[in-house]
């Protein structure tokens, strides 16, 4: 049987349809349904900023932006046709199920005030917005590579493994890894004009409905708006090693907070948000954004077409069938009290698109890259 996408109409009976202070539980039912219509509709805007829905387990996405070209007009024949990019690489995505249960019982349903029962869906809606956040920016981070069950490859952004990227703006690419250590315990401005350069380079963040965005933890935020242009961005380490000069000057946005300078800006200033999200100021081309959903120490670099556009890295991918899309609330086994051993599900997977529009950095002293540990979910 298949569930519905809306939770029916719930009709209690005479007994205990009404909460301790008199709030009648079929209005906290259908009022149930219309919150988890919102969620559904407004996904997370950090994961909409770097991911695209979709209902397919597998993509070919071609790994370099279109560059299809006209040709000269001749009366001999006629002009080359538009066709499939030769470079598509099927990019598969995974799909799991999650489920979170309320419990509710008829005695507590008799005893309970209306504002612990909405307090129990809030704290759902809640614990589903980091799943969702959490998912996909563990997989924007992870440099693993797995299967899907169509056996179809899931892949990470690239990663130094031993395929090589397509061709860009004549440019030819050898074994590629946008998934970098720092080699130092703090970021400097070098580490993120590599990540912009990694980005950029292979075509991504330069068409003018992209744009390429900075995500990193606030403790990473706060050392990025200190550079400078001519000021070393990192202490030297000794007389060995040389000072680190930015190339660009960190611009607050223009929702930053009022501040005296005697240097003017030239150029745009960075709106005070985008997608939702509010933008601390800009490096270069890139704006800074910082969320603490990103992992203290890991920064990216990541080039959005903005909400749910089908150029974003990611792929959050639903189920074909509608009813099975998005968090829903599934009635318990007592169809004429909806609420009572009721329990939300979501089924959901991820995998990256496009496999050059985004760059990882781990701020560490290690060499090697490694993926954050998630303590959340």
């Amino acid at each position: 049987m298949e569930i519905p996408a809306t939770p029916p109409k719930a009709t209690y009976s005479s007994i205990g349809r009404r909460t301790a202070d008199g709030v009648n539980l079929n209005e906290i039912w259908n009022e149930l349904a219309e919150v988890l219509a919102v969620q559904n509709s407004q996904r997370s805007n950090l994961a909409s900023l770097v991911s695209f829905s979709t209902t397919a387990v597998a993509d070919p996405i071609p790994q370099v932006p279109g560059a299809d070209h006209f040709e000269e007009a001749s009366e001999f024949g006629e002009p080359t046709s538009l066709r499939a990019a030769p470079d598509a690489l099927i990019m598969g995505y995974d799909f799991k199920d999650y489920d979170l249960a309320n419990r509710f019982t008829w005695k507590f349903l008799r005893d309970a005030t209306a504002e612990q029962v909405r307090s129990t869906i809030d704290r759902t809606v809640n614990a589903d917005n980091r799943l969702v956040n959490g998912t996909v920016l563990r997989r924007l981070f992870d440099n693993t590579q797995g299967l899907n069950e169509f056996q179809h490859n899931v892949y990470p952004i690239w990663n130094g493994d031993a395929m090589i990227p397509p061709p860009y703006a004549g440019q030819e690419f050898g074994v590629s890894n946008h998934m970098l250590a720092s080699g130092a315990s703090v970021i400097d401005s070098d580490d993120l004009e590599l990540l912009i350069s990694l980005v950029r380079s292979k075509g991504y963040g330069l068409q003018p409905n992209t744009r390429l965005l900075i995500l990193c933890n606030p403790a990473q935020s706060e050392q990025i708006a200190s550079f400078k242009r001519g000021v070393p961005s990192r202490p030297r380490e000794g007389a060995e090693t040389a000072d680190v000069l930015p190339r660009f000057d960190f611009i607050p946005s223009a929702a930053a907070p009022a501040y005296l300078t005697e240097e003017n800006v030239v150029g745009k200033v960075a709106p005070g948000e985008f997608g939702g999200l509010p933008v601390a100021g800009s490096y270069g081309p890139a704006w800074v954004i910082e969320s603490h959903y990103i992992p203290a120490g890991y920064v990216a670099c990541v080039a959005t077409g903005g909400p749910n556009s089908d150029l974003n890295p990611v792929a959050l991918r639903q189920h074909t069938n509608p009813a099975y899309q998005g968090l829903r609330v599934i009635p318990g086994r007592d169809q004429r009290y909806p609420l009572q051993d009721s329990f939300f599900a979501r089924g959901f997977g991820m995998g990256i698109r496009h496999r050059g529009a985004a760059a990882v950095l781990q701020v560490t002293t290690d060499l090697t890259y490694e993926p954050p540990a998630w303590h959340w979910r």
